[in-house]
């Protein structure tokens, strides 16, 4: 009996890898080619980056969106141009997506579901959704993972990277120079969009927080058929809160919703530190007279420390008080440098005044915070990912409320909100014991004075006092001083040489070279080169 050939076992090995090699070659290619065709080399302004994202595919888009949160990795312009990216894509077939489910739960789809619409409610880069019916009757929603979805985001991410090596990807603007760490990041934040399991978890989280809330809810999770690539949560039929005229068909007041979305809002920041990260108008609804948070995978958390930091900052803003408003910026960031806090102090009066002009009423508190942002990074002070996201969120809130209801303003809601907070905290007893022991510490310390003061004159009137100054930007200016006086001293060197050269030209001294004596061409060679020196110098420095 011939026995059987073994299979080349490494030969199929190798054949996999060398397709997979060749899948990455052609996708690096098509990467180069939309790189090429809207010339990265010349640089990367906001619109021709939302492009790129767009031709580069739904992964891109994605990526994109993600981006657009992110204001600590990209300026504020790149920012808005990418909420521009579109969220709806090609759905895929429906037997993919049932295959899908059944992979995942591991029988046919039928033995748990009566019926799954094959028409999608939205179809996004990362998974589509679509209305079902339990056995038991109830109507859920199934948000279903493209399939592989993981592994393509993974390899564009490589490719993404060796395309950036091979073009040196940078912004125009000098910006964003480590693009690597933002694709770091950006996939950090990718992974845990596409792990279900994370927002299943966001939404009872969430729940939880807003269960005493009345006119608030988000949708129920089935916890028992959910997993990392499918989440099953109970179906909303409501209207999308900017469809106005619907629901002023229904009975509902606009400025009632506006009103109390965002006082929710604000609870969600300052009470609960767990607050919606993208609360555009697509993702709140209006049903049986509440209001329903949806798509609760990407969320926002603030630490108390952050929480008490940002009602420090709004205190400040309310009393225009620039120097708290200044040491609570530098409490929420990191400085990565020497910090200029005279020129610190002048940029936030300047920002804060001019939103204060337009009065209270009226003030955009997610563009002031955004222009803070801006400002303390402009002074190489770094701030952490959640503030930013923080931020970000605020702008895409007031957004929605000016659109659906203009008479709402965002910051009187936060500081009626936040003033309610100081009252239930407030304590009468404590406020006494802590007010005393600051006046019996400030007594005990004004009866010292005297005995200070008669030291300080008897060390005066020995001429032992010493006196320290600190003056700002002190370094700066000395480096002005020495760079004039190094100027200074180059020009008269040059003026002297070349003096020098001129008396020399009169003296019967031989060689001649281009009919002077050779001591004065050569310091008339030297003085040129010094001038030349002296002219870069000062170009330089104007530069």
């Amino acid at each position: 009996m011939k026995k059987k050939p073994k299979p080349a076992t490494g030969t199929t090995v190798t054949t996999n890898n060398q397709q997979q090699n060749d899948a990455s070659g052609i996708r690096l290619k098509e990467i180069l080619g939309v790189l090429k065709k809207h010339h990265i080399t010349s640089g990367i302004q906001p619109e021709k980056l939302r492009q790129i994202l767009e031709d580069l595919g739904p992964t891109y888009v994605k990526l994109g969106q993600i981006m657009s949160m992110r204001s600590d990795m990209l300026p504020e312009s790149y920012c808005k141009e990418l909420e521009r990216l579109r969220t709806d894509v090609k759905p895929l077939p429906f037997h993919v997506i049932k295959s899908e489910i059944e992979r995942e739960l591991g029988k046919p789809a039928e033995d748990v579901f009566r019926e799954i619409s094959p028409d999608p409610l939205g179809s996004a880069s990362i998974a589509q959704v679509h209305p079902a019916v339990l056995e038991n009757g109830e109507q859920v929603v199934i948000k279903v993972q493209r399939p592989r979805i993981h592994e393509i985001m993974e390899e564009d991410i490589k490719l993404m990277r060796h395309a950036v090596s091979l073009l040196k990807f940078t912004i125009g603007t000098g910006e964003l120079i480590d693009f690597r760490t933002v694709l770091d990041e950006l996939w950090k934040t990718s992974q845990e969009e596409m792990d279900f399991l994370k927002e299943a978890a966001n939404c009872d989280t969430f729940f939880q927080n807003q269960k005493d809330i009345k006119y608030v809810t988000c949708p129920g999770v089935y916890h028992e058929l959910t997993t990392s690539h499918i989440l099953v949560m109970s179906y909303v039929e409501g209207i999308q809160i900017d469809h106005m005229e619907e629901l002023e068909e229904q009975g509902y007041d606009m400025t009632e919703i506006g009103r109390k979305a965002a006082e929710n809002y604000c609870k969600q920041i300052l009470e609960d530190g767990f607050f919606h990260a993208d609360p555009h108008p697509g993702n709140i609804r209006i049903s049986g007279g509440q209001i329903v948070w949806l798509d609760l995978g990407m969320m926002g958390t603030l630490s108390s420390r952050y929480r008490a930091l940002f009602k420090r900052a709004v205190t400040a803003v309310l009393k225009n008080d620039i120097y708290e408003l200044k040491n609570v910026l530098l409490a929420l960031g990191e400085a990565k440098g020497r910090i200029n806090h005279a020129h610190l102090y002048t940029d936030i009066d300047d920002i804060v005044s001019r939103f204060l002009t337009t009065g209270f009423g009226s003030m955009d508190v997610g563009d002031l915070i955004e222009k803070l942002l801006d400002m303390i990074k402009s002074h190489n002070i770094a701030i952490p990912p959640d503030i930013t996201l923080l931020g970000r969120s605020m702008v895409t809130m007031e957004g929605m409320l000016s659109a659906c209801s203009p008479e709402v303003n965002m910051f009187q809601i936060l500081s009626g909100h936040m003033a309610s907070i100081l009252m239930d905290d407030f304590n009468l007893r404590h406020e006494i014991k802590h007010n005393a022991r600051l006046a019996y510490s400030s007594l005990s310390k004004s009866l010292e004075i005297p005995a200070q003061l008669s030291d300080l004159l008897s060390i005066t009137k020995n001429g032992q006092t010493k006196l320290n100054l600190e003056f700002t930007n002190a370094e700066e200016a000395g480096n002005r001083i020495q760079n004039s006086v190094h100027s200074l001293s180059l020009s008269i060197l040059t003026a002297s040489l070349f003096i020098g050269s001129s008396l020399l030209c009169l003296a019967p001294v031989e060689p001649l070279l281009l009919g002077i004596p050779w001591p004065a061409f050569t310091g008339f060679s030297i003085a040129f080169v010094l001038f030349l020196c002296l002219i870069l110098r000062i170009f330089m420095h104007k530069k």
